[in-house]
């Protein structure tokens, strides 16, 4: 078994003491519960074999408690500039000479969003495809949380959605 640390953003009442409670009953006596800026969120430290199985099983833990739902997953997939300097440990002007092609192998993923230079946004599952020098543990552990945040965030919007054929559709898609 290792020890997996994550965070999932939780929506809900985690401010209640009948709720910190129940997450304690049904297994969440491995995180910390808090709210940041009306912001609910749990601090895992799981221990399982992968770390797909920790936070899976904390998402079914989290959401065995009626009134709390599970909207994110972090570390987050989407970086800036300098949060990927923050995770490759670089600076900020050595990772702009590596998304500019002057250092590095060139082809660095462009971004997917904002183009103007201040204000791109990379996704990090693609950051670390391109590294390949990273621990192949890491790029999975990307690519998961890359495809947990993309479920959870598509439950939620078709959760919204009034037109119950073109949800079905998407649904379809997956």
């Amino acid at each position: 078994m290792t020890e997996h640390e994550f965070t999932l953003v939780i929506d809900g009442d985690l401010t209640d003491e009948s709720c910190a409670a129940a997450l304690f009953e049904v297994g969440c006596d491995d995180a910390t519960f808090g709210v940041s800026d009306g912001q609910g969120y749990g601090e895992f430290i799981r221990e399982a074999s992968t770390l797909a199985e920790a936070v899976m099983s904390a998402i079914h833990q989290v959401e065995s408690v009626a009134s709390l739902r599970v909207m994110h997953l972090e570390p987050d997939n989407i970086v800036t500039m300098a949060d990927i300097a923050e995770r490759l440990e670089r600076t900020r002007e050595s990772v702009r000479l590596l998304i500019a092609g002057r250092r590095g192998p060139g082809h660095f993923p462009p971004p997917f969003s904002h183009s103007r230079e201040r204000s791109r946004l990379w996704r990090w599952s693609d950051v670390a495809e391109w590294l390949g020098d990273i621990e192949p543990e890491e790029r999975e552990a990307a690519r998961f949380t890359a495809a947990v945040n993309a479920a959870l965030e598509l439950r939620l919007r078709l959760a919204q959605m009034a037109d119950e054929i073109a949800a079905k559709e998407l649904v379809s898609l997956v």
